[in-house]
């Protein structure tokens, strides 16, 4: 289990997009692609998927790192518990007790 996953609302705290926030939409090992964030423009030449051409707008991957939880509208850190002998997540925000995720 990774602590940011598909369909998570995450907030960019570095790099140019700093302060956007969207859902995640895909996750690799240490990488995520975020709607809405890190936009990228792509020149196609014309093909079979894309018979136009043409210069093409879509998200690019950004690290991990770089993005934090979003629970309740702020940013938390993510920290994992066992219950039952399965492993669960919580989110920790600032001044409050951890809360479970979903």
């Amino acid at each position: 289990m990774k602590k940011i996953q598909k369909g998570d609302t995450v907030k960019v705290i570095a790099g140019k997009d700093k302060g956007k926030s969207g859902k995640v939409k895909t996750v690799t090992d240490n990488k995520v692609v975020v709607e809405g964030v890190n936009e990228v423009t792509k020149h196609m030449k014309p093909g079979a998927g894309n018979p136009q051409g043409g210069i093409v707008k879509h998200e690019a991957a950004i690290d991990v790192s770089n993005v934090m939880y979003v629970h309740k509208g702020q940013p938390a850190r993510i920290q994992f518990k066992v219950e039952d002998g399965k492993k669960v997540r919580y989110a920790k925000v600032k001044g409050a007790d951890a809360e479970k995720i979903k």
